[in-house]
């Protein structure tokens, strides 16, 4: 594994890279896993790279649930495998879930490899290598455990694709999603979708999970029925949004942008930035057309 100082300023995301690399190296991780990791980067970036605020309320709902359940259910695949092993282990213990291997891109030598991974994390327990073909779909998702995730109630599936999400809440299950695109097909249908970093998730929900061990059903049951998963995603977009229009706004003025501030940018502000933008456009075509001619 390559050696990344800490100090490097993408010091968290080229670890990740070399995880995955590494997963993929191992057969843990499929090839296809490594364009997965870089679209969910990419949102990333978009978002600032931190937890926002409704991805944490977001994050506090999907604990809450899972406690609520009666057969809560972490549905495993290699990325998340590569990442955050342990913490899914760990997260699996405190919210008494149980864990199971759920791939698009299945092997027997691959669930096999994944099971003993999260075993040697510390997982008593992995469902999945004796998954039946029991979903609605036509790809080897289709596979789930009867005492796993065919009969789960709750469902927390990290980095999903959309069709088996959809499958899954057409079962009447809740379904809780990990994914950093709010555009996404799964984050559009599951009940509760967490637009942040699998990074950073694991680690807030075995915090969160851990301070609400001990709640009653109702207090749990009040942090559910605050959230609201539209206003969530609209949050999300509107976080890329004010991001983007900092990163703009730097760029035409030379002024530093305060993204907390974002929606405070006045009218005439806006017009500056817009003119200041079509100016500059118009001077980069100007001198495309010089450049034509000559």
């Amino acid at each position: 594994m390559t050696e990344i100082p800490r100090s490097h300023p993408r010091y968290q995301s080229l670890l990740a890279r070399e995880l995955i690399t590494q997963g993929v190296l191992s057969g843990i991780t499929s090839k296809h896993g490594l364009i997965a990791q870089g679209r969910g980067e990419a949102f990333d970036y978009l978002i600032g790279e931190k937890t926002i605020d409704s991805a944490a309320h977001a994050e506090t709902c999907a604990c809450a649930l899972l406690l609520l359940a009666e057969n809560p259910v972490i549905s495993v695949n290699g990325n998340a495998a590569a990442l955050v092993s342990s913490g899914l282990v760990t997260l699996a213990e405190v919210l008494d879930a149980k864990l199971e291997v759920n791939l698009f891109h299945r092997t027997d030598e691959r669930v096999e490899l994944i099971t003993k991974y999260l075993e040697e994390a510390g997982a008593k327990h992995v469902l999945g290598r004796t998954a039946e073909p029991l979903l609605d779909l036509d790809h080897e998702r289709n596979r789930a455990e009867r005492d796993g995730l065919y009969s789960a109630d709750v469902v927390l599936v990290l980095l999903e694709d959309g069709d088996r999400c959809n499958v899954l809440t057409q079962m009447d299950k809740i379904v809780i999603a990990v994914d950093l695109n709010p555009l996404s097909r799964t984050s559009q249908t599951a009940h509760v979708s967490i637009v942040d970093n699998i990074v950073r998730v694991i680690p807030n929900m075995i915090e969160i999970a851990r301070e609400m061990k001990g709640m009653d059903d109702e207090k749990l049951w009040e942090f559910v029925d605050s959230f609201d998963n539209g206003i969530a995603l609209a949050d999300a977009i509107e976080e890329i949004k004010v991001n983007l229009t900092g990163v703009q706004y730097e760029l035409l003025s030379g002024t530093d942008f305060d993204p907390k501030k974002g929606h405070e940018i006045s009218d005439e502000q806006k017009r500056a930035l817009e003119e200041e933008r079509i100016r500059k456009k118009r001077e980069v075509l100007m001198k495309g057309s010089d450049l034509i001619l000559e």
